[in-house]
């Protein structure tokens, strides 16, 4: 019975949200395909929004988790802070608040770090990946520190516009992702 299947939420930005791409081009949509395939029994909701920050993520979540009852909480949020140099204790007190919901409901918890131009400045852009890094140890969470590592810095996995990953870099994010992921799931269901 579909309805029956455990979900998956992820909650992030554009990067996650496959700004600029086909809807089934983005790593989010791939993850879905790469579930059904391997014959895990998991239905994956993509509440990621495009230009999203920490904040708007921590006010949407209480919803989502209600309407959605996830099994597992995917957080791809912070980096539209950091372009905007909000200040850390924002970004760090949302995210906790995140993390926190998520737990309180039930869920297991993915956090996908990110980091900032070195422009911003080392203080800032040390203390920005920092931010991850405690909360991921401080709640024992699934953790991949920068999701975007194998592409940042590669210009033809990186649309004109520097910031948003084309279609081509799509599976390598999935596969950065996946061996994160792949404890928090629940064996393969025996009949697939």
């Amino acid at each position: 019975m579909a309805s029956a299947a455990p979900t998956i939420l992820v909650l992030g930005d554009s990067v996650s949200a496959g700004y600029g791409l086909e809807s089934q081009q983005g790593w989010v949509s791939l993850l879905q395909s790469k579930l059904t395939a391997q014959g895990y029994g998991y239905r994956v909701i993509n509440a990621s929004v495009s230009g999203e920050t920490t904040t708007g993520g921590a006010a949407r979540l209480p919803r989502a988790l209600e309407l959605h009852r996830p099994k597992i909480v995917i957080i791809e949020l912070g980096g539209n802070d950091g372009l905007r140099g909000l200040p850390l204790s924002t970004s760090r007190n949302n995210l906790q608040r995140m993390i926190e919901l998520s737990r309180d409901s039930g869920a297991k918890i993915l956090l996908l770090g990110m980091k900032i131009p070195p422009n911003y400045g080392p203080r800032y852009a040390e203390g920005f990946e920092k931010v991850f890094r405690e909360l991921a140890s401080r709640y024992q969470l699934a953790f991949e520190p920068f999701f975007l590592e194998k592409i940042a810095l590669e210009p033809e996995m990186m649309q004109a516009d520097g910031l948003h990953p084309t279609a081509k870099a799509q599976p390598i994010m999935l596969d950065t992702v996946w061996p994160a992921l792949v404890p928090l799931l629940k064996t393969r269901r025996a009949n697939d």
